[in-house]
């Protein structure tokens, strides 16, 4: 069988329950302040994102980096740069990490690695899908 279950892995309730505090708490007045239904969820191929953690991988042991991490971030596109004009939520990865001795190597302290591209990319759904 394959490896274990991964110790930060949330069950299906859970998450259903996270998504479902957002829909009720943020959705509505963020579709309300914009004027329309914003996207909440966003898609990447497991390739691709295997892809992208090798990268950061490589490129950070060239840095000296031994502990990279990945942030995530919201951002909005320029309303000139989404195909309909609406400027849609985005969610990107950013690197982080601090040479060995460095500060930040406890994770969420750590700064984000500028030397190495962050990624988008992913697609998202209007309506939104519920998980």
């Amino acid at each position: 069988m394959g490896k274990k279950r991964p110790e930060k892995c949330i069950s299906v309730e859970e998450a259903k329950e996270l998504q479902q505090v957002w829909c009720d708490t943020r959705t509505p007045e963020i579709d309300k302040c914009l004027g329309f239904e914003d996207t909440r969820e966003f898609w990447w191929s497991v390739e691709d994102l295997q892809e992208y953690l090798k990268y950061v991988k490589k490129m950070s042991r060239k840095q000296g980096i031994d502990n990279p991490g990945i942030r995530m971030y919201f951002g909005a596109y320029p309303e000139t740069k989404c195909k309909m004009k609406k400027g849609y939520a985005t969610l990107f990865l950013a690197p982080t990490g601090a040479p060995a001795g460095g500060l930040g190597k406890d994770g969420d302290n750590s700064p984000n690695n500028y030397n190495i591209e962050s990624l988008n990319g992913g697609s998202s759904r209007i309506p939104p899908k519920v998980y």
